[in-house]
Order: structure tokens, then C-alpha cells, then sequence
């Protein structure tokens, strides 16, 4: 053909279309030609709280007609490719919260060229707001203070993150993540944590996935057993 390239972990065929995948850091180097790419971009999800908010998915951007972006948004453009190398950066999942008073930990962005998806925001801990990101994280619940779950980045990427209300000093309750398809569920049960936003499916590499849910809020009751949400799928 008119078009040529190379890179990723696997390549693949879809119908007339060749599927470059990349699950590590790489290169996307055209070698001939130029053509318009899809694309299909997902940032590393976010960590949750130490105890109660859940973590947000990393920002997904998407370009295949036909399917949505995240955030609810259409279509993006996709990338216009020349002669050159193509810089891929695959952004990492946000580290545990290891401390009781830690709140989540953001994932890391992820990079096609010029098309960035923000890494998820992380989950509050204790009364704090859920972090900003690409689905924002879910809010922290407890001590009967409602907090707010974290914004989504823009360009549309993901939802934001669940709030929180209703908590005690003895039920906690947080917020869900927010996930590509959907914003992530309150906690607003004494005790019943929110569950993640759900992903969203993509048939880009030629078959249905569901990528990118946000993560479950914790709760805890003491001296019994909380409640804790569900991924978001």
C-alpha cells in the first residue's frame, strides 16, 4: 500500500485495517506515506484512598467513528500521520495507598504524539474531596462530612468522581471513581460506599471491549462490616 509503519507490542489485522497495539512505551515510526490514524488512548487509572474514596479511570480518547470518547463526547479527530517517529508513552496505574491518612494516588498520563490522556484523579481519604483527572476520584466520606468527587479533565476524557454524604464517625462511606462511560456512584449511605462510573466499550482492535471502569468506594463500620461498591465495568 501507500502507507506503512511499525511498532507497538502486537500487530494485528482488522479487515482492511492494520492495528498497532502498545502496552508499553514505545515508538509508532511511519516509514511511508501519510494517512489518518484512529487512535484509541487510555491513561493509567488512579489508586483509591487508604479507606474510603475510589480511584478515577485514566483519561480515555478515542477517534474511531462510530464510538464516543470519554466523557460522553463524540469522535475525536484522528491523527494525521507523515514520515517520522511517533512518540507512545503508556501511562502506569497510581501506586497503593499504604497509610491510613494517605489519599489515592493519581495515575500517570498516556501520549500518542500529540493526543495526551490524563492520568485518573485519586481517590480522598478520610473527609478530603476526590483529586482531579482524567475521571476524577471519589470523594473521601466520613466523620458526617460530605465532600465532592473529583472533576474530569479536558478535553472531554471521563467523568468525575462520586460524592459523599451521611457518613459517621463510626460508618464511612466513599465515593466511587469516575469511569469513561459514567460518573462514579455517591456514598451516600452511612456505611454503603459508591460504586465506579463504568467504562466504555471499543471494537478498535476488531472485537468489544470494555476498558477504563472507575473504582469501587471502601466503607467501613466499626465493629462490624461496610459495604463496599463495585468496579465500574
Amino acid at each position: 500500500g501507500d502507507f506503512f509503519a511499525t511498532g507497538g507490542n502486537t500487530i494485528a489485522g482488522n479487515g482492511l485495517n492494520i492495528v498497532h497495539t502498545f502496552t508499553s512505551s514505545g515508538t509508532f515510526a511511519v516509514v511511508k506515506g501519510t494517512a489518518t490514524v484512529d487512535y484509541l488512548v487510555i491513561a493509567g487509572g488512579a489508586s483509591g484512598a487508604h479507606a474510603t474514596g475510589g480511584g478515577g479511570a485514566g483519561g480515555y480518547r478515542n477517534s474511531l467513528d462510530g464510538e464516543t470518547t470519554g466523557g460522553g463526547g463524540s469522535s475525536e479527530t484522528g491523527l494525521t500521520a507523515s514520515v517520522q517517529d511517533y512518540t507512545v508513552t503508556i501511562g502506569g496505574g497510581g501506586a497503593s495507598a499504604t497509610i491510613s491518612s494517605a489519599i489515592g494516588v493519581d495515575g500517570s498520563n498516556s501520549v500518542f504524539g500529540s493526543i495526551t490522556s490524563t492520568g485518573g484523579g485519586g481517590g480522598g481519604n478520610g473527609t478530603a474531596n476526590g483529586r482531579a483527572g482524567g475521571s476524577g476520584g471519589g470523594a473521601g466520606g466520613t466523620d458526617g462530612v460530605s465532600a465532592t468527587g473529583g472533576a474530569a479533565s479536558s478535553p472531554t476524557q471521563g467523568f468525575a468522581g462520586g460524592n459523599s454524604s451521611n457518613s459517621s464517625g463510626t460508618r464511612y462511606n466513599g465515593g466511587g471513581g469516575g469511569g469513561a462511560g459514567a460518573v462514579g456512584i455517591a456514598g451516600a449511605t452511612a456505611g454503603v460506599a459508591g460504586a465506579g462510573g463504568a467504562g466504555l466499550a471499543s471494537s478498535i482492535t476488531g472485537s468489544s471491549v470494555t476498558r477504563a471502569g472507575g473504582g469501587g468506594g471502601g466503607a467501613y463500620v466499626i465493629s462490624s462490616t461496610g459495604t463496599n461498591g463495585a468496579g465500574g465495568s
